[in-house]
This record gives structure tokens, C-alpha cells and sequence, in this order.
């Protein structure tokens, strides 16, 4: 019996785990706001969470990469780092839960990038999924009848980009375990950003670095318990719960941040979730792998 689909329940709470430690992640980048210069803040973030790369050290010593895989990772850390500079960006200018709906495009864009970089099949069921979760997104932004910000097109393009960074990891999981895969993302993000970060650089405060030293332990936590519940249930299972961290993201921004409630913007997050969802249902009906990741794994 496969284990993967033994314990439901514990799945969906440790997804739902994952969605808070997430949400908790945009809180932090919105309070400290406009206070440190976006690609500061994504390079603090990523520089203090190198210390939690530690149990990781030893399986990246033993990799022995060659020129081609240091390669595709330093290809991934590039794209990363611009993804994470405009998301960042994008949290200190739009509401929590436009950021967190929109960045559900995410998975979409993988599915299409697998179709056209990696050769996989994209089957006339799937392309309607897709069709849907753009419309999604033309629910959020509901162009011309308000104006799309720059916080809105860096939050189209975070979604490009992560999903650019896990089609490299995609194909890179075949070649190296797991633990190098996300050691080498740390790594060449830290450096990626260096460059972005010195040329805005302000003095941050010890306070400023301690809440994106926050950031990274939150960040790092959701990505643990993600994995939790991966091993708990199968994606069909886990991926639906993920919607509680857009209600969560909502809340929040209207109870601590003083954002009006939108609820064209938590219909069209659900309409691009529910699009993921059953592309997520179909691979696992077709006892394929699966494509499109949970929505949390394209996070910072």
C-alpha cells in the first residue's frame, strides 16, 4: 500500500501549516515595507537563512558538479533572484491577498513551460485548465475598469520567473538529491541578488535584520512541513487546502494592514486554484508524474 495516501489528515494539517507559516512570511515583508529597498530585503533574507543550509553541507560537498549542472544552477539562482526582487517589490504595493492570488499562476506557467521546453504533452483537458486560470487572473487585475500598478506586473512576472526556477530544478532533481537542489538555490540566490542589493543599499537596523532573519526561519518551515504533507497524502488531497492561505492573507490584510476586502480577488484566486487542482487531479488519474507543484513550493 503506498504510505502517500495513508493518512489524509495529517496532510491537510500540515498543509495547512504550511499555508500559515507562508502568510506569516508576507506579513513580515509588508510590515518592514517600503523601509528597506526591495532587492536589500530578498538579499537580508536569503544571506541570514544560509545559516539553516548547515544539515545540507555535507550532500553538496559530496555532488562533485560538474561545469553543466553549476551551470543550470546558476541559471536558476539568476532567475530566482529576479522573482524574488519583484515579488518583494510587489508586497510593499498591493494588498496580501492580490499578492497571494496571483502568485497561483505560478504552477499554470510551469505547465505550459513544461509543454514547450521539456516536450511533455499538453492534452486538450489541461490547455482548458490553463485558459481558466488566466481568465483568474483577469478577474484580479480587471483591466480597464481600475489601473493594473507596477505592484501587479511584478507580481505577472515573480510568477514567470519562479516557474522558470522550477522547471531548471525539475530537471535537475534527476541528476542530484533534493538537499543540493534547494542548498544550490540558496546559495546562488544569496550571490544573484548581492549585486541588486548593493546598489540600493541603506544601513538596515538590527531590528530590520532580525525580521528577515524571521522571514527565512518561517520560509524555511513552511518548506519542511509542505514536505510533511506531501508524505502524508498525495497532492489531489493537499493541493485544495492551499485556498486557506489566500482567506488567511486576506484577513490579515484587512485586520492588521486595514486592506478592503475584495472579493473579485478571492473568486479569482479560487478559479485559478481550482485550475491547478485539476491539473494536479488529472496527472495523479493518469498515474503520471506530477507537473504543476503545490502552490507553496514556487514561494520564497
Amino acid at each position: 500500500m503506498n504510505r502517500s495516501a495513508d493518512r489524509p489528515l495529517a496532510g491537510i494539517l500540515w498543509m495547512a501549516a504550511t499555508g500559515l507559516c507562508f502568510v506569516a512570511v508576507t506579513a513580515i515583508v509588508k510590515f518592514v515595507g517600503n523601509r528597506l529597498p526591495a532587492a536589500e530585503g530578498a538579499f537580508l533574507r536569503y544571506l541570514l537563512g544560509l545559516v539553516l543550509l548547515a544539515p545540507m553541507l555535507r550532500p553538496m560537498l559530496r555532488a562533485r558538479l560538474d561545469g553543466r549542472a553549476l551551470a543550470s544552477f546558476a541559471l536558476r539562482g539568476l532567475v530566482h533572484s529576479l522573482g524574488v526582487i519583484l515579488w518583494f517589490y510587489a508586497m510593499a504595493r498591493i494588498p496580501i491577498a492580490e499578492v497571494t492570488a496571483m502568485n497561483y499562476l505560478a504552477p499554470v506557467y510551469v505547465t505550459l513551460g513544461a509543454a514547450l521546453f521539456l516536450g511533455e504533452k499538453l492534452a486538450a483537458r489541461r490547455l482548458i485548465a490553463v485558459v481558466v486560470a488566466l481568465l483568474g487572473a483577469l478577474v484580479i487585475l480587471r483591466p480597464g475598469f481600475r489601473e493594473i500598478s507596477p505592484g501587479h506586473l511584478a507580481m505577472l512576472g515573480t510568477a514567470v520567473f519562479f516557474a522558470a526556477s522550477y522547471l531548471i530544478a525539475k530537471r535537475m532533481s534527476g541528476q542530484v538529491s533534493p538537499s543540493v537542489v534547494v542548498g544550490m538555490l540558496s546559495i546562488t540566490v544569496t550571490i544573484g541578488l548581492a549585486p541588486f542589493a548593493y546598489a540600493v543599499w541603506v544601513p538596515p537596523t538590527l531590528a530590520q535584520m532580525g525580521w528577515m532573519f524571521l522571514v527565512a526561519c518561517f520560509a524555511t518551515a513552511g518548506h519542511y512541513t509542505m514536505t510533511l504533507a506531501f508524505r502524508a497524502a498525495p497532492v489531489t488531497v493537499t493541493q485544495p487546502v492551499t485556498f486557506l492561505q489566500l482567506l488567511w492573507a486576506v484577513l490579515l490584510g484587512a485586520l492588521v494592514f486595514g486592506e478592503p476586502v475584495d472579493g473579485w480577488v478571492v473568486l479569482g484566486g479560487a478559479i485559478i486554484l481550482g485550475s491547478v487542482t485539476f491539473i494536479s487531479w488529472r496527472e495523479a488519474m493518469l498515474k503520471r508524474r506530477a507537473i504543476t507543484p503545490a502552490m507553496p513550493a514556487t514561494k520564497t
